[in-house]
């Protein structure tokens, strides 16, 4: 199973997406997580995964879309889907646009275990400069 992670917004979505037919997904949620995101993303995705029979289980990819979004929610997201996928050892592709879903697990197959996800916030991150 493929794991698909999407938390750009306030509105989170998982889905599970079975590799011989990633059109359409197998199961998904989605929630309004707004800024509970972090206390939450974990658990829902446990119970994503609790609902599919016990076989297929088993990821064998995760894929997350990229952005452009919240810059909190997609660092948030992002950090979830990389560590779990390194512990899992399974590869993660990230991409963005319409059909991000399709073009990240279509770069699945090529993409090395270890290799990293990264956002794209598309604008710089706005960081308060300290008081001098």
């Amino acid at each position: 199973m493929i794991l698909a992670i999407q938390t750009a917004d306030a509105t989170t979505h998982l889905a599970l997406y079975d590799p011989a037919n990633p059109t359409e997904p197998k199961s998904a949620i989605s929630w309004e997580s707004g800024r509970q995101l972090a206390d939450q993303l974990l658990g829902r995705i446990d119970e994503l995964l609790a609902g599919q029979p016990e076989l297929e289980r088993a990821l064998t990819g995760i894929v997350i879309f990229s952005g452009p979004g919240s810059f909190t929610s997609l660092r948030i997201g992002h950090t979830v889907a990389n560590a779990l996928a390194d512990s899992l050892s399974i590869p993660i592709s990230g991409a963005a646009g319409d059909e991000w879903t399709q073009n990240a697990i279509g770069s699945l197959e090529s993409t090395p275990v270890g290799h990293f996800a990264m956002p794209y916030y598309g604008a710089e991150a706005n960081v308060t400069m300290p008081k001098p």
